[in-house]
């Protein structure tokens, strides 16, 4: 599992996440499904061109086939700046709905190919955030697979509105942001017997009533990355402490996309040391 963050203000969109990634399969034929193993080096943001304001968060299934997703991901990225490649992508003149809608066609072809024989099919999803050429204000797009389906990209919000969009485990961010846990809408059905129209007009004045007004439009790019890390890191020792695995943690992995300077990393892993491989780090820093 993870938690996986797109917090967008007037300065721009930062991206979030945690580097847990869960393995649920069986030791044996007879089992149940269950997890076998919990990683904690996934990479769930990406740079998708150099030099670009655009990049693309993930959460949901870890891998499609034998390749991880982040592996998927940098296929397309090397294809989409290939121009003999159908995935190809001008980046001196290009949308990021564009860019988002050749995304979700590489993926939709890897994921029916890999699950079509499977019965119940793995979630999967992404945010595809940053800068068309030439636009003043960041757009950030939505794909969701869901029961095997995936619709087109779906704009999260206006271009001049700003937000907080978790996916993952939403739990401690729920909590701490709108003031209620997600079991709030049953224990009102079950106990006080509220018809769904009731329960909708009430979830209303909640919502409204105890939301914690953390974003900010014109906060400044800085406040928006101290503000998703708080909320990544809170979700990390919220899981820590809940009953059950600690499907969430690892490193925090923290990226911004601003208009003049593009995606710049602020906090990033490396299973590599840069004593050891300088050309190497160069060229990975400024291409991944």
């Amino acid at each position: 599992m993870t938690i996986a963050i797109s917090l967008k203000v007037n300065d721009g969109v930062v991206l979030a996440s945690d580097s847990a990634t869960t393995v649920i399969g069986r030791m044996r034929e007879s089992d149940s499904p269950a997890i076998l193993n919990i990683y904690n080096n996934a990479n769930k943001i990406f740079n998708l061109h150099k030099g670009s304001p655009i990049g693309a968060i993930t959460w949901g299934a870890g891998s499609i086939g034998p390749a991880s997703i982040s592996t998927l991901v940098k296929d397309l990225r090397a294809q989409m700046a290939d121009h003999s490649s159908r995935w190809k992508i001008d980046f001196k003149g290009y949308t990021v709905k564009h860019v988002a809608d050749t995304f979700r066609q590489f993926f939709v072809e890897k994921y029916v190919a890999a699950f079509a024989q499977w019965p119940e099919k793995p979630a999967l999803g992404f945010i595809i955030a940053g800068y068309s050429t030439g636009d003043e204000m960041a757009e950030e797009y939505r794909i969701d697979f869901l029961n095997g389906e995936c619709g087109p990209p779906s704009l999260l919000r206006p271009p001049h509105d700003s937000g907080l969009t978790w996916n993952g485990e939403p739990e401690a961010i729920t909590r701490l942001v709108l003031g209620f846990g997600s079991g709030l809408v049953s224990v009102l059905k079950e106990n006080f017997g509220l018809t769904d129209e009731q329960i909708n007009a009430t979830m209303s004045v909640i919502a409204k009533s105890l939301q914690a007004p953390f974003v900010v439009p014109p906060m400044p790019i800085q406040d928006a990355i101290d503000l998703a890390e708080f909320l990544v890191d809170a979700t990390i020792k919220y899981k820590r402490f809940d009953i059950g695995h600690q499907t969430v943690g690892g490193p925090i992995e923290v990226a911004a996309i601003t208009k003049h300077e593009q995606f710049k990393w602020v906090r990033r892993k490396h299973y590599y040391q840069s004593d050891l491989n300088p050309s190497v780090i160069h060229n990975a820093e400024e291409d991944s």
